[in-house]
């Protein structure tokens, strides 16, 4: 399924300037770059929604405030897979072959963003990742593939240091049967073992078409874990709130969520008595932002009458690097975009600069944001005033 869009008009500019670009031709086509989102189930649509918001702002960045690349504008293609392999491949080959897209991302889904890379690497435009975590994304060390968001290793040390502050000893881990589930759940044993943690793990999976979690919770049950990880995607997150909270795991038991979900406005809609929950996050309204990003949020604010959560902060800033790199590349040849992402400096949405080295294994061609858990300690707290129950270093 396929959403066409193109956002234009001059934006006025004042606390961010663009790379020099030549005047926009009235005459010249727009460069097409592509937006892969999972906008309906199985997928999370909020996640695609939040995705589409940043990067139609990352439009109006480029052609308004940018004035173009190349002197042309840009615009996006977006493409509806569901978070299924078959719909982001295809997806991909229809971008690439028929809108001559001269890069594609929004990948929030790993096994997907996989998939497409196998493609990508034989039709040669890259693909970076905006939200998909798993380890081969990047390990596979293809030259096209790129990737903007925590790897797993980096999620499941961030979880293993938070449950060594708090002295658990005995974990439960449900996780979906996809290469997002399945690698965290590898990694966390992995990491387990090599630090010496003496962590008893138990490790419990569901396949994304079941409605149902109810015998792996009671299994969990039985267990008797101090503390509970929900590697789960979408529906299936609430489903496991809830299904936990019925039958007597939760609030007893700590449960913490793998990404940032419960950061959106509907969390408090569907669990309004679910107070004691930690998430994964990537961003807190205490960050430093970059001017770029400090840009973003103040039109994301006046347009959608809230502040920016990292999934539209990610998105936005993939579809400016990108720009930036066509600029650099002085081309929309994606092999000298490719080289481009590969060598140059960026700017994203925080402090510093985004770069893609050839580093060793996983982190091939990745940049990270910082991660951390945030812990809900009652009804209705705002997101931006949850506890940091931990960060890197403390």
């Amino acid at each position: 399924m396929k959403i066409a869009v193109w956002v234009t008009g001059a934006m006025a500019l004042a606390a961010v300037t663009g790379p020099a670009s030549a005047p926009v031709a009235a005459d010249e086509p727009p460069i097409t770059i592509g937006l892969e989102l999972g906008l309906s189930p199985p997928a999370d649509p909020g996640l695609g929604q939040l995705c589409r918001r940043g990067a139609e702002i990352g439009v109006d960045y480029v052609n308004g405030v940018m004035g173009g690349v190349l002197g042309r504008k840009i615009q996006i293609s977006i493409q509806d897979t569901q978070a299924k392999n078959e719909a982001g491949i295809a997806a991909y080959r229809r971008l690439v072959t028929e809108e001559k897209a001269v890069a594609v991302t929004g990948f929030a889904y790993s096994s997907e963003n996989i998939a497409v890379n196998e493609v990508a690497k034989e039709l040669g435009v890259p693909t970076i990742g905006s939200q998909s975590g798993a380890a081969d994304i990047t390990a596979k060390h293809y030259d096209v593939a790129f990737r903007t968001h925590a790897v797993d290793p980096l999620r499941a040390e961030t979880w293993l240091g938070w449950i060594k502050k708090m002295n658990y000893k005995k974990i439960s881990i449900i996780a979906v049967t996809t290469d997002y589930g399945i690698g965290l759940i590898s990694e966390t044993e992995k990491q387990n073992k090599e630090k010496s943690l003496g962590l008893e793990i138990q490790s419990l999976t569901y396949d994304q078409s079941v409605t149902d979690l109810t015998p792996q919770l009671l299994q969990v049950k039985a267990f008797k874990p101090d503390a509970i990880i929900n590697i789960a995607v979408g529906q299936m997150i609430d489903l496991m709130v809830d299904q936990a909270a019925t039958i007597g795991l939760l609030p007893s038991t700590p449960m913490l969520i793998s990404y940032d979900a419960p950061v959106r406005p509907q969390w408090w809609q569907l669990h309004p008595q679910d107070g004691d929950v930690h998430f994964i996050a990537y961003y807190s309204p205490q960050q430093k932002l970059s001017d770029l990003g400090s840009w973003y949020a103040k039109q994301y604010q006046e347009k959608f009458k809230d502040q920016p959560v990292y999934s539209d902060l990610n998105c936005f800033g993939d579809i400016a690097i990108i720009a930036q790199a066509i600029a650099q590349a002085k081309s929309t040849d994606p092999k000298a975009i490719v080289k481009t992402l590969e060598t140059g400096k960026f700017t994203g949405w925080a402090a510093g600069d985004v770069t893609f080295p050839r580093a060793d294994g996983v982190f091939f061609h990745n940049w990270s944001p910082p991660m951390m858990i945030l812990h809900y300690t009652k009804p209705n707290q705002d997101w931006r005033e949850a506890e940091v129950a931990y960060s890197e270093g403390k």
